[in-house]
């Protein structure tokens, strides 16, 4: 069985920072954990490379975005778990090689998705009701009231709103949305239909989310797959 002691966790969270992830004794709790190595050095900006280097022999798991290829991974017999502390899948960790040897990669991803959702929907209520262009006419003195001054407006109540992407920002702006009723048109290739079905969604093509609703919103993230998607010629 494995000491505490013998567990080696390194900390590379750049660009963020042990304030801005522990709050209250997280820290010292986290570092009860076994060996951290990084955490004075983090304050500081990136880890040195050959700090990284020099810990990958016994790390057992890596807290943050550190670089890994194949042939750093190799040099990181032990690892057994990578966990992402900004919130994506940058493109520079060999995800295949993790998954081949069996190392978790986990995200905080689902936890961002909630404020994110909710200011997806405020987004979405504002350009349906034109608040925000609203409120520059009324410092302008060029408001309108009544049926001039909604003439653009919508609901969405019972709209057809287009997903691209469903993933965790996806499925916690579902929930936000629910009270509208909306026909949810969702276009995520990586998603079988029938859970998209289950969802409560229908799928659908990436030209007839786009064709189809007043509003769409914009959840994948940007890969080197997708990078250019939303190109003009669609848009229009």
């Amino acid at each position: 069985m494995m000491r505490l002691s013998d567990k080696v966790i390194l900390f590379d969270p750049w660009p963020r920072s042990a304030p801005v992830i522990f709050a209250g004794d997280m820290q010292r709790r986290f570092e009860q954990l076994g060996r951290v190595v990084g955490i004075e050095e983090s304050a500081h900006g990136k880890l040195a490379p050959d700090l990284i280097e020099a810990t990958l022999p016994d790390v057992l798991a890596i807290v943050g975005q550190t670089d890994l290829d194949a042939a750093r991974l190799a040099r990181a017999p032990h690892l057994t778990a990578l966990i992402n502390v900004e919130g994506n899948f940058a493109q520079n960790v060999d995800y295949t090689e993790c998954f081949r040897r069996g190392i978790q990669v986990l995200s905080i991803a689902p936890v961002f998705a909630q404020p994110v959702a909710e200011m997806a929907l405020g987004l979405a209520l504002d350009l349906a009701r034109g608040i925000s262009r609203g409120d520059r006419l009324m410092r302008e003195g060029r408001e309108q009231y009544g049926l001039a001054g909604n003439r653009d407006a919508f609901l969405l109540r019972g709209a057809t709103v287009g997903f691209i992407g469903c993933g965790n920002l996806g499925r916690a702006l579902m929930p936000l949305l629910e009270p509208f009723r909306p026909r949810l048109l969702i276009h995520d290739p990586w998603l079988p239909d029938s859970l998209v079905r289950e969802l409560g969604g229908e799928p659908v093509s990436l030209e007839d989310a786009l064709r189809e609703p007043r509003i769409v919103f914009a959840l994948a993230g940007v890969t080197e797959q997708n990078r250019g998607l939303l190109n003009r010629g669609r848009l229009e």
